[in-house]
């Protein structure tokens, strides 16, 4: 039941990279159509390499195993991986690790899904159906400043009493779908808020406070390019703007380039959403840029830097700092108009 389950995460979770692997040593007399590695070293030796790796990890027996496994890799809440288990017969599938900020409640529903099986959620505010202010904070691309805050607001929720959020003005979608139990206060708050939402760094009287993330990184690059160097390159790009990396809410390239290992890299490592867009739709993008005849040729389109981080804004993105080409890659970087939302679509 054990190798059922590998099988149906392996191929049924779209277009997801996933990889198989096993301490069991049948594995390796048995054909299988899809490729597991057999894993010789000590399993707390290999999980240690694919947290480095930032890679959400699925374990498949008792959770005994799993927490022995994570606990000597457990750093931040912020930056650990996703970790979840599921009992050999495949009925349950329960998140241990980053439920909320690395998505491990998420992907646990949706595994449950494609196997029959039931999601084990286990978070306070989750089971009890209450506002979750770190999900809030991912679904919207917020950066957490002090995380202990997550913990105050939290309690308070579960503790049924009123929370007070104060957003810097025009960054509101829609008042009318806040949960209940929160209150608007006005912006600069005259009052300490619980949760405060600026992108003004001099702001910072507030249980837990909130800053968007507001900049996209639009690259091209070289296929193979090495992850190192695309990391040192964004980097030292976003240094010379000014840029902090927590400001950083996605990365974007082109469709071509959605296989990218040192894309994939930096946004698994850095818990940023990897955006690519179709030849097309980057053709499709409004503005002036500098245009490529050579990369028109080559990929349909002739710029993808920034056309790439402009289709990731949406509407009414501006580019603020433009192409720049060094060895074998391409980088510029977009600011999004952010707007704080309460729906959870």
């Amino acid at each position: 039941m054990a190798q059922k389950i590998a099988q149906t995460c392996a191929c049924d979770m779209g277009s997801e990279d996933i990889a198989v692997a096993a301490k069991c040593s049948y594995i390796q007399s048995t054909e299988s159509f899809f490729p597991v590695e057999f894993v010789e070293e000590r399993i707390g030796e290999w999980t240690k390499k694919q947290m480095q790796a930032h890679h959400t990890l699925l374990f498949i027996g008792a959770c005994g195993i799993a927490v022995r496994a994570v606990a000597p890799c457990i750093t931040d809440k912020r930056k650990d991986s996703p970790v979840l288990v599921a009992d050999e017969k495949g009925r349950y599938i329960i998140p241990i690790l980053s439920g909320h900020m690395g998505g491990a409640n998420e992907t646990a529903c949706r595994i449950a899904e494609k196997i029959g099986a039931v999601p084990v959620i286990t978070t306070a505010t989750d089971i009890n159906r209450k506002f979750a202010v770190d999900l809030f904070a991912k679904r919207n691309g917020l950066h957490v400043v002090n995380k202990d805050g997550i913990a105050k607001i939290s309690a308070k929720v579960l503790a049924g009493r009123e929370i007070t959020i104060s957003v810097e003005a025009g960054h509101l979608s829609d008042p009318s779908e806040c949960p209940s139990g929160i209150r608007f206060i006005p912006y600069p708050p005259v009052q300490t808020a619980d949760v405060l939402i600026t992108a003004d760094k001099t702001e910072t009287d507030a249980l837990l406070l909130l800053r968007p993330k507001e900049y996209i990184i639009g690259m091209g690059c070289k296929k193979g390019k090495e992850a190192d160097a695309i990391e040192e390159l964004i980097h030292r790009t976003i240094k010379m703007a000014g840029i902090d990396e927590e400001q950083i809410v996605a990365l974007a390239s082109i469709e071509q380039k959605k296989n990218e290992e040192g894309f994939l890299s930096f946004s698994r490592k850095k818990r940023i959403p990897f955006y690519t867009f179709s030849s097309a739709q980057l053709q499709e993008v409004k503005g002036e840029f500098h245009v490529s005849d050579f990369v028109k040729e080559q990929v349909g389109v002739d710029n993808v830097c920034e056309r790439a981080a402009l289709a990731a804004c949406g509407m009414d993105g501006k580019i603020i700092l433009g192409k720049h080409a060094e060895n074998g890659m391409t980088i510029a970087i977009s600011k999004r108009e952010w707007k704080v939302s309460f729906s959870e679509e």
